[in-house]
């Protein structure tokens, strides 16, 4: 890997003048934000107001794919869905400063949810509900879909090809993922079509921020077409019995807006595979990027290699188990 690194000219000037340069006039205060796949800064504006500033990843995404991100958020503000959409500037949400692109967002307080409480993820079941709703009006035309060529075979023939497996563990590794990814197969194909709808993609709790009127979502930066399921069962955590648990507060409130296909429960587990197989490709993809390696140092060790066998290991026979259903 070689060239400068990704916001190599990101510089605390740089991010105001971007800012000005459209209007936003800051005070000289910024904050970086906990994000490590794009850029995000909190800057406190001339005004009194206080915004975030979100510098995109170069190459991730084409504008039409970061536009129909701003539209979906645009559309969901719009039916009063909790979402924290773009700032417009005279029409445009996307801008330009050098070689970056850039939105910005009023900020949104909030607290990480209480998912042990069941009246808390009713509440966020309902606003996944009022999401789908929306999202099942037409699908993305730019956007990615969920597949298992994108988030399963990609990855791995990347990091087959990358090396960072060590020799001595690679055999062991190889094996796993194959069989994962074969059980991946096998249950999309047990069942069968689903409703393709726009998802906000990543609907994990840290991209939920909870208030006293309730939750709003943040960061459509993984906004893409799949099964309503994706952004239901990152909220699920614990033995199988928590997540039954879970999952029938999650659909209490979800089902009040939406219908939803019970054989996308089948999808659970195949879901979570994919995305772990993923994760780790999307780490050795940004090694270039300073940032990386002193977030996750231990990327590329025997250890965590191991951890990965034995997690995949879990995950096949998770997958071999019965799908989850709500109680």
């Amino acid at each position: 890997m070689s060239g400068e690194p990704p916001y190599a000219g990101l510089t605390p000037d740089a991010i105001l003048d971007a800012l000005a340069a459209v209007g936003f006039e800051g005070d000289g205060r910024l904050l970086a934000m906990n994000s490590y796949e794009n850029r995000v800064y909190q800057a406190w504006l001339d005004d009194g107001r206080v915004v975030v500033a979100k510098f995109y990843r170069p190459q991730r995404w084409s504008d039409g794919q970061i536009l129909e991100e701003h539209a979906f958020a645009l559309e969901l503000a719009a039916e009063e869905v909790p979402v924290v959409p773009p700032l417009e500037v005279d029409g445009r949400t996307l801008f330009r400063w050098n070689d970056l692109r850039f939105a910005v967002f009023p900020r949104r307080g909030g607290r990480t949810p209480e998912l042990d409480d069941p009246s808390v993820l009713e509440r966020l079941g309902r606003f996944i509900g009022r999401i789908h709703v929306v999202g099942a009006r037409r699908p993305f035309a730019a956007r990615p879909s969920i597949d298992v060529e994108r988030l399963g075979r990609e990855p791995v023939a990347f990091l087959v090809g990358s090396g960072l497996v060590p020799g001595s563990l690679r055999p062991a590794w190889q094996a796993a993922v194959d069989q994962a990814l074969e059980a991946v197969i096998a249950a999309f194909d047990r069942v069968g079509p689903t409703r393709a709808l726009r998802l906000h993609g990543d609907c994990h709790v840290g991209n939920v921020l909870w208030t006293d009127d309730g939750p709003h979502f943040v960061d459509l930066d993984d906004a893409c077409n799949g099964p309503a399921v994706q952004d239901l069962w990152m909220l699920l955590s614990g033995d199988r019995a928590a997540m039954t648990r879970q999952l029938g507060d999650v659909l209490a409130g979800y089902e009040d807006f939406a219908e939803f296909d019970r054989r996308e429960l089948a999808l659970v587990e195949p879901l979570r595979t994919l995305r772990l197989v993923h994760y780790s490709a999307w780490i050795a993809r940004r090694w270039e990027d300073p940032a990386f390696p002193a977030a996750f140092p231990w990327f590329g060790t025997e250890r965590y290699w191991q951890d990965r066998i034995l997690e995949l290991r879990e995950q096949i026979a998770a997958m071999s188990e019965p799908p989850l259903g709500p109680l």
